[in-house]
């Protein structure tokens, strides 16, 4: 391991005498001419107002790419637009060392994570298995690493904050139309304005789309109402605003398709293991009032509350066993268990920040200082008349009583023999629980001269609470302190270093601690140290970031593939594991009219300590995670490239831009191979003004692959095949 990090670290030496010998080589060769500053301008800003951001606010602290400590990744409004983004899945490929885990989670720098922020406020509206859509998201960014000092509680692999359209006095307005495969339909309208009242806004925004999606049976029917108020307060800002979402997938929960150990669909990618009926709704309701103000020139401060009340509901057929029925070696079917579940969340999240900016002399020093509630209640109210988790878990190989679940074969599935409305559900199963999250943190920057030192600390507090359980052992609650530390030295103004060192923890759920999945279980902890270099190159037309990092994390949990008796997937620890990497990432105006973005990720993330592989609760053993020190990790890849070009001709005012997404093999849960693939995408970009037309294709080659791996019995995630849109646009 230490030769390894030895190699990655002496990597960035050497990736940045190459970049600086390529700044020479991309220089203009003609550097005289009455013209010279007008083409610098140009290039400029193009950079600015194409796929390079400036400023981050997901630091807490604004703060330029060059001056930070952390690595935050920014997808802004014209990449979505360029690459016809819908939600979030189609942005990940942008973001060096996330790759796809299922539904909304990723795999970030070795680690599974699914936490996401909106608007720097813990919550997330799409409730975990619908996928966040990004229509009222005017940039995604991704804060690299752990940033517990900041956010509390998260895996160390990086965090998601969304940053939602805001009411603007400047009026805007645009008007769009979407037609593709999989009978793909749909359209959005927004208009932003001054309204009659001095110094207030609004904003109003409608999208809808219907469409199939590429597995067996499945739909989505998607509508999002978005709408927003600011008014000038003089002492502060208050921006108001509210989103109704409701989201209707077909022949869902989705899991996968079997493979075999060398990652081979045993039938078509599209195979569905659901029946026609089976369906995930969800209907979420959001409210956000903000704060921002100034105090004088050296004090800002912002307070932001949310407020979320969503309701998701699914019924579906959970694969259960693969069934030999011929006793070839190769499954002909699946044995498959019912659930009808219904989940209501209401989620409460408060923040609020101060910053105080002021130099003493030669000394530049800001100051930040903020707290954070969240409290999320998963028993609703007492208006609403099921709370169900309903689980029916008896299959049968062959012949089947009525009432019971048949099995589904992988060839010829055979749909609609099986009719839910006869099985046998039996009682409710009522999981109530909610859990309580407060922070406090303080954070210092202080630079002088080429030095900035940054550090902070945090104090958090947690409760998680079982409220169908009356045994108090099934609660939790504890604190923790966390820290960072970071220093940056730019030798010259458009080179940065920077190194920190920071740590992470995770408390177990509350439902992860009573008896049934076999807990409670110590909390989940982790630490990384990580350095790189920020670089703005060829006349600010360029931005470099190499990074190294190293994180260890103890007490993650996986699911042992069992069930128990309560329906409950059993847990074991897998003990500790070690992510170390290397991250490369390029935004480059090439000419005026081309520019490129390109992506590299290495990542090595083994098990380094393993826990006991039988773990045993009143006499009983329960299989654990079967691998072993120096196992790699399950869904990392050990490579990961992707890139996006796009090259304008402005004689027919037409955009080309292709990009293309390589993952490395990895491995799932149970150490099935996930095969490495390659995809390419590709968009036609027509802009006249206010009218424009995409024409995009999604998987040009119709690669066959899977995005990601879970459980034999579930199978690995299929991507999807090739599809394609055109997008009408209207701006006024």
């Amino acid at each position: 391991m230490m030769q390894l990090r030895t190699r990655l670290f002496t990597s960035i030496a050497a990736i940045a005498c190459a970049s600086a010998g390529t700044a020479l080589a991309f220089q203009d060769t003609d550097s005289t001419g009455p013209n010279e500053d007008e083409d610098i301008i140009v290039v400029q800003g193009r950079a600015q107002t194409l796929y390079k951001i400036g400023e981050s606010t997901t630091g807490k602290l604004p703060t330029a790419p060059l001056d930070s400590t952390q690595v935050i990744q920014t997808i802004n409004a014209q990449l979505i637009r360029d690459q016809g983004a819908r939600d979030a899945q189609d942005i990940y490929r942008n973001i060096a060392g996330v790759s796809l885990f299922s539904y909304a989670g990723v795999t970030a720098r070795g680690f599974r994570q699914e936490e996401i922020f909106f608007d720097g406020l813990r919550g997330d509206p799409y409730v975990g298995f619908n996928v966040p859509q990004l229509f009222n998201i005017e940039r995604v960014e991704f804060l690299k690493g752990p940033a517990g000092m900041l956010y509390g509680p998260g895996a160390p692999g990086g965090l998601f904050n969304y940053v939602t359209k805001k009411p603007s006095e400047e009026f805007s307005a645009s008007l769009r139309g979407i037609f593709g495969t999989e009978a793909r339909v749909g359209g959005s309208l927004e208009i932003t304005g001054a309204l009659p009242m001095e110094g207030s806004a609004g904003r109003l925004g409608i999208f809808y789309e219907d469409r199939n999606t590429p597995r067996e049976l499945t739909g989505s029917e998607t509508t999002i109402y978005d709408g927003g108020f600011s008014q000038e307060l003089g002492f502060a800002k208050l921006t108001l605003q509210a989103t109704h979402i409701e989201q209707n997938l077909d022949g869902n929960r989705l899991r996968g398709v079997p493979v075999d150990d060398d990652g081979n669909f045993l039938t078509s990618r599209r195979w569905n293991h659901n029946e026609p009926t089976d369906f995930l709704d969800l209907v979420s309701t959001n409210l956000q009032a903000r704060l921002e103000g100034e105090a004088g020139s050296e004090v800002t401060w912002d307070a932001t509350l949310r407020w979320t009340d969503a309701e998701q509901s699914q019924e579906y057929h959970e694969p259960r066993a693969l069934i030999d029925l011929d006793a070839d070696g190769v499954p002909d079917l699946v044995g498959r268990e019912f659930r009808d579940q219904f989940r209501a969340e209401e989620q409460l999240s408060f923040g609020a920040n101060l910053i105080w900016a002021r130099d003493f002399g030669d000394v530049q020093n800001r100051f930040l200082t903020g707290v954070e509630h969240f409290h999320e209640d998963f028993d609703g109210d007492f208006k609403r008349t099921r709370f169900s988790n309903d689980f029916v878990t008896r299959f049968l190989a062959g012949q089947s009583l009525p009432g019971d679940i048949q099995p589904l074969f992988l060839q010829n599935p055979n749909y609609g023999t099986t009719d839910p409305t006869q099985y046998d559900r039996g009682p409710s199963d009522i999981r109530a629980s909610d859990q309580t999250r407060s922070g406090v943190y303080v954070l210092n920057e202080t630079t002088v001269g080429p030095f900035t030192v940054v550090g902070g600390v945090r104090y958090d507090e947690y409760e998680d609470r079982n409220l169908t359980s009356d045994d108090p052992n099934d609660d939790f609650s504890d604190d923790n302190v966390s820290f960072r530390v970071g220093g940056i030295y730019k030798p010259v103004e458009n080179v940065a270093f920077y190194a920190q060192f920071a740590d992470s923890y995770v408390p177990q759920g509350a439902s992860n601690q009573n008896e049934q999945p076999f807990g409670p279980f110590d909390p989940v902890t982790g630490t990384i140290v990580e350095g790189g270099i920020n670089a703005e190159l060829f006349d600010d037309r360029a931005l470099l970031r190499i990074a190294v990092y190293d994180i260890v994390r103890d007490n993650l949990l996986q699911a042992t593939g069992e069930i128990s008796d309560g329906g409950i997937n059993i847990l074991a620890p897998v003990g500790q594991v070690t992510s170390t990497g290397l991250e490369v990432e390029f935004i480059a105006d090439i000419t005026p009219d081309w520019v490129v973005t390109a992506s590299y990720a290495y990542n090595d993330a083994r098990i380094t300590e393993v826990a006991d592989n039988i773990v045993i609760r009143d006499g009983v053993g329960v299989p654990g995670i079967s691998n072993s020190v120096g196992d790699r990790f399950a869904n990392a890849p050990e490579n990961a490239f992707g890139f996006w070009t796009r090259y304008q001709v402005p004689a027919i005012n037409t955009a080309f831009a292709i990009g293309g997404d390589y993952v490395g093999e990895r491995l799932s849960f149970n150490n099935q191979i996930v095969q490495d693939y390659l995809t390419v995408d590709a968009s036609i970009i027509w802009d006249n003004g206010p009218f424009q037309v995409l024409f995009r294709v999604d998987n040009l080659f119709d690669e066959e692959f899977a995005e990601s791996g879970f459980l034999e019995r579930t199978g690995h995630f299929p991507g999807d095949p090739r599809g394609a849109f055109i997008e009408f646009y209207r701006e006024w």
